[in-house]
């Protein structure tokens, strides 16, 4: 039996289809207007009138939410993790995120990681942040645990993690940085600077091909120095994410991102915590105190512990904030990530792909998330 949603518009990722219907199994069977639908005997009919129906979510920067997070190296709970952020969230795939710890609590999470994925297909790879970072943007990576880049340590977790790292955060301005790009170039791991303190020139040394939430915990854009954020924006080629919960990055500079880099060349990410959908107050990140306030996660020195965002805002508010179309929301949402990290099978609506996809009610409300053509519910 297949299903079928119909009267929707459509977000494929490259048109938009008014009044559109999807039919599909796991992967999807047809698309096409309404104009073009015929019944068939078997199908299993969703009416979407007034409703927006866009890819799912690819979320490559997430250290935890509800509760959980990735650095407890505890795979019920990260089982857990991952399936709440979809349902909740729209995210249908997944990078869960490590951060500066000591070597053997990283190798914990990529254990752990790897033991749930072989079950879980909401996890896409795995996004390691640091330890190899400066502690000059260290934001809210302990700086005991930083250290130099090393290809031995990558090889050992991406082994433990199943070969899923898919993203690392480092710094290239760092000893045996080139090395260690080049590793990560060969082994399809996508070498991303971040908490850096790079030039310009250092950076058009580097390899880097993708930026770590852009603006934050970085060398910043000068007039007479670009730092890491101004060679973001120049060099058109490499991606940057964006966190679009207003606190981290100012609205008007959302926009700005988005003016310069375009929205073919932006991802938007949430760099969650455990704390996101949870109640407000103390929390945890790394061995360090967090306050949760005003939608807002901060050491108790005031830096930004990552954020509580969910996706679907952060999906609203680059919208909002920086005055984009739906159209343009999808390529930073979902098409971007997936042609970024390979993910063939994800990121856009057409025929032979996974469904995966959010329905959305007109004043951007998620109603229905639907993974590998099952519907999850809230």
């Amino acid at each position: 039996m297949s299903k079928v949603i119909r009267h929707a518009d459509i977000y494929t990722g490259s048109e938009v289809i008014k009044d559109g219907f999807v039919r599909f199994e796991s992967t999807i069977e047809a698309i096409g207007s309404m104009d073009e639908f015929k019944l068939l005997a078997n199908d299993e009919v969703t009416d979407a009138h007034g409703y927006l129906l866009v890819p799912g979510f690819i979320d490559v920067h997430t250290h935890g939410a509800y509760g959980f997070d990735t650095m407890d190296g505890n795979p019920d709970e990260i089982m857990q993790m991952v399936n709440l952020i979809a349902k909740n969230e729209g995210v249908t795939t997944i990078f869960p995120t490590t951060m500066t710890q000591s070597n053997d609590a990283i190798a914990k999470a990529m254990t752990a990681v790897n033991q749930v994925a072989k079950t879980n297909k909401l996890i896409g790879g795995v996004h390691l942040e640091g330890p190899f970072v400066n502690p000059i943007y260290k934001g809210a990576q302990p700086e005991q645990y930083m250290q130099d880049p090393s290809v031995e340590l990558l090889t050992h977790w991406n082994e433990l993690s199943g070969n899923r790292i898919r993203l690392v955060t480092y710094a290239p301005e760092r000893h045996q940085a080139r090395q260690f790009e080049q590793f990560a170039l060969n082994h399809n791991i996508v070498p991303s600077v971040g908490h850096s303190d790079a030039t310009r020139a250092q950076m058009q040394e580097a390899h880097a091909t993708h930026v770590t939430h852009l603006y934050n915990a970085q060398r910043g854009l000068g007039h007479r120095e670009p730092g890491v954020t101004g060679h973001a924006m120049l060099e058109k080629n490499m991606y940057a994410e964006l966190i679009a919960d207003g606190f981290h990055i100012a609205p008007d500079m959302l926009r700005f991102a988005v003016n310069v880099k375009g929205s073919d060349r932006i991802e938007l990410i949430t760099d969650s915590m455990r704390s996101k959908g949870m109640p407000e107050g103390i929390s945890e990140l790394g061995g360090q105190k967090v306050i949760v306030k005003d939608k807002q996660a901060r050491l108790e020195n005031g830096h930004l512990a990552g954020s509580v965002l969910t996706y679907d805002d952060a999906f609203r508010n680059i919208i909002d904030y920086a005055q984009v179309d739906i159209e343009q929301a999808v390529l930073m949402s979902s098409v971007n990530q997936a042609r970024e990290f390979g993910l063939t099978q994800k990121g856009s609506i057409s025929v032979g792909k996974d469904a995966d996809f959010n329905l959305f009610d007109r004043g951007l409300g998620l109603k229905a998330t639907y993974s590998y053509g099952e519907l999850l519910s809230k």
